[in-house]
């Protein structure tokens, strides 16, 4: 399994991120190395498909599935929608699960 972490410095929620991914590889027993990409220019986000911070992949996947569609890549911060309809700036603990088990 390949996870990788990518983010955007002035995107406050990146620390907060990485921990939480951190936790559900933990609490999941996935012994795994996370490959942490800082995206430093446009042309990086570009070149990596990169939609916002933070942004973890597995096995080259999004683990939203439903989020990266038709958006294009910059350096901003993401968004993303929580299955009870609401939006925040970090992934749920659910969906990293979910990700993992696919």
């Amino acid at each position: 399994m390949k996870i990788q972490y990518l983010y955007f410095e002035d995107c406050p929620s990146h620390e907060q991120g990485l921990a939480r991914l951190k936790k559900v590889l933990e609490e999941e027993s996935v012994n795994q190395e996370i490959e942490i990409i800082e995206v430093l220019s446009e042309e990086q986000a570009r070149e990596l498909n990169f939609i916002g911070s933070p942004t973890i992949l597995v096995n080259g996947r999004d683990i939203d599935p439903e989020g990266p569609a038709g958006q294009s890549s910059a350096l901003a911060c993401r968004v993303y929608r929580l299955p009870e309809g609401r939006f925040s700036p970090l992934p749920s603990e659910s969906m990293i699960r979910k990700a993992l088990h696919r």
